[in-house]
This record gives structure tokens, sequence and C-alpha cells, in this order.
């Protein structure tokens, strides 16, 4: 590379930097230096591009002499007949003239088939949608009676009205 600084090189140039710039300039130095070795690595990478591009069109440019001349000698090799010249030209519409088929190979025509109608098939009833099995309900439970955990679903607690404020006395409960 043009601008390569190998890491010793970088270490006296940072000593040199600290002895001639003051402690105070010495982050604007760094950041000129900064911009300015951006601004070639730019430049440097603009001209490998450009270089790049240049090699890629001479590389182009000589596969398709490569192609053209491999075109040539195949079409000499193998030269086109009249009839197969005849048979790429484009034909136009309704033109008459000489048909590069002859008649003797045009496609027989035969006759067509006869076609049955399919016979309907009969209708078979869908049987009827089975029942939906239902969870039984639980009883409640009565006095000194004794169930199960796996046979009794409690039911979610409901939500406790509220007591307005401004309720009389006698409308509490357990009064």
């Amino acid at each position: 590379m043009i601008l390569d600084v190998a890491p010793t090189e970088l270490m006296v140039l940072g000593v040199v930097a600290l002895l001639v710039i003051p402690p105070k300039d010495l982050p604007r130095a760094m950041r000129f230096a900064g911009q300015w070795v951006g601004k070639a690595r730019g430049l440097a990478r603009q001209f490998r591009s450009g270089f790049d591009d240049m090699i890629r069109e001479a590389e182009f440019a000589e596969m398709e002499k490569k192609w053209k001349a491999e075109n040539e000698r195949i079409m000499r090799e193998f030269p086109q007949t009249v009839d197969m010249a005849a048979l790429m030209a484009p034909k136009p519409q309704g033109a008459t003239g000489s048909d590069p088929y002859p008649e003797e190979s045009a496609p027989a025509m035969v006759e067509q088939p006869v076609i049955a109608p399919e016979a309907v098939p009969r209708s078979v009833p869908e049987p009827a949608p089975a029942p939906v099995a239902r969870k039984p309900r639980a009883r409640t439970a009565k006095a000194g009676a004794t169930m199960s955990l796996d046979t009794f679903d409690s039911p979610a607690p409901k939500p406790r009205a509220r007591k307005s404020r401004t309720a009389a006395p006698s409308d509490t409960p357990g009064e």
C-alpha cells in the first residue's frame, strides 16, 4: 500500500507530536490528521476502483472477441442450409409463398372420440353429528355430605357489591 505506516512508526510520530504540539491543541491536531488520513484513504479507494473497472472492461472486451471468433468458427463448420434458413426466417402474417413444410408432412386429422356423460352418483345422506358430551353439573354440598374434589368444580367467586356511603344503618346486613 502507498500510505502504509507500521505501528512503530506511528508511535514515533505520536511522541514527536507530543513534544511539538502542546497538550491543549493536541485533540484538534489529531482530529485534523484523522480527517486528512480519511481523505487520503477515500482517494486511494477511488483510484483502486477505477483501475478495477478498467481491468474488468478490458477482460470483457477480450471475452467478447473470443466469443465472436468461436461463433464464426462454429458457423464455418456448420453452415446453414437453404431449408434451415427458410424455417428460421420469420414469416409475415397472411403471406403466401413457398411453404417450408410440404403437404404430405401435415398432421393427419382423426375423428374426435365420443365422450359419454358421466353417471350422476346417488347422494348418500350424511350421518347426523354425534351429540356433544357435556360435563355433569356438580351438586351443591349439603350439611354432613362429603364430595370428592374431582367431581366438584367450584364456581368463580362473584364480585362483591360496593356499599354506598350514604346508605342508612338499617340497610346494612347483619344488624
